[in-house]
């Protein structure tokens, strides 16, 4: 049977994989995590990666075992339970996930996190560096993105210009995060009108609840960027409690922040194209994990992440 030490080591910054499933049962076999689905006539296995995986979601229909649970711990891979289409998260110990239990994590970033968390001048500044960050990879990933530029996505057309114009001055003189959200949605809804020009999506109105398949996309792509966010934070061994921008009474709230970071620029376009293909949900998926391949999204949030989190043990 294969054991922890056999797993050849891949960093969660380099690993490739999230995995939605429904209607099948996740079992240990032979030293193998797999998942079983049951067709017409017969029963098929699918295995599990686990060494190359960072998320799984549980939607409906699905079973784990308590040996693949076990498997599943060793490699650091973290489970959440959710509804249809991987949306909305229903259950998780850490507000949405249920994660790997280790106490070898690092000290060093939870402790520099700390170290500035609990004043609210830094906090802020934290806070608006993320969303200078936030829009540094947009513009990057836009511009180098020829996928997108096939679909109409310039970054230097007049429309996304406009929407970016000032924004780094008024996240500056932000007096609190208040006022740092309101400039947040602001710049939000305006990406949006420039994605529904290009996309003739038209009547479009963000609703979580809605039932068009532009709003299902981007509930859907957004909780797989709060999958990489939340295994960033527990690979650093920062509690999701401890956020800079998102709601204080919210214990997952850095979880929000950080998958912010990405979000936008990856999710947001995507989904209205995807949307406008009349992509069936596990191509939407596909698109969007492989993009976060392409542009390194769990990449930048370590980098980031860890850059904060030692800001206050630089000289």
């Amino acid at each position: 049977m294969e054991q922890l030490t056999d797993l050849k080591a891949i960093l969660h910054s380099k690993r490739a994989n999230i995995y939605y499933l429904e209607k099948c049962r996740i079992m240990q076999k032979d030293g193998r995590v797999l998942y079983l689905t049951e067709a017409k006539d017969e029963q098929l296995y699918w295995n599990i990666p686990i060494a190359n995986t960072t998320v799984v979601l549980l939607g409906t229909g699905t079973s784990i075992t308590q040996a693949a649970v076990r498997m599943l711990a060793s490699a650091g891979v973290l489970i959440g339970f959710s509804g249809g289409g991987g949306t909305p998260l229903l259950m998780g110990t850490e507000i949405e996930w249920l994660t790997p239990q280790s106490e070898y994590r690092p000290t060093e970033y939870v402790q520099g996190w700390l170290a500035f968390w609990f004043n609210e001048t830094q906090r802020l500044k934290v806070a608006k560096h993320f969303q200078l960050l936030r829009i540094e990879y947009l513009q990057k990933v836009w511009a180098k993105d020829n996928d997108l530029k096939n679909e109409g996505f310039f970054i230097d057309d007049l429309d996304i210009q406009q929407a970016f114009s000032g924004y780094s001055s008024k996240v500056e003189q932000a007096g609190n995060v208040t006022e740092l959200l309101l400039i947040e949605a602001q710049l939000t809804k305006n990406l949006y009108k420039s994605a529904v020009s290009r996309t003739q999506h038209k009547d479009f109105a963000r609703n979580y609840d809605g039932a068009d398949s532009a709003n299902a996309f981007l509930n859907h792509g957004n909780y797989l960027a709060y999958g990489l966010a939340a295994s960033t934070l527990w690979v650093l061994g920062i509690p999701h409690g401890f956020a800079v921008m998102h709601g204080k009474t919210r214990r997952g709230a850095l979880v929000f922040d950080v998958a912010d970071l990405i979000k936008d620029a990856i999710v947001l376009p995507w989904a209205f194209v995807c949307a406008k293909e009349k992509m069936s949900e596990q191509e939407f998926r596909q698109q969007i994990l492989q993009k976060f391949t392409e542009h390194k999204a769990m990449d930048f949030m370590f980098e980031q992440v860890k850059q904060q989190a030692l800001r206050e043990s630089r000289p």
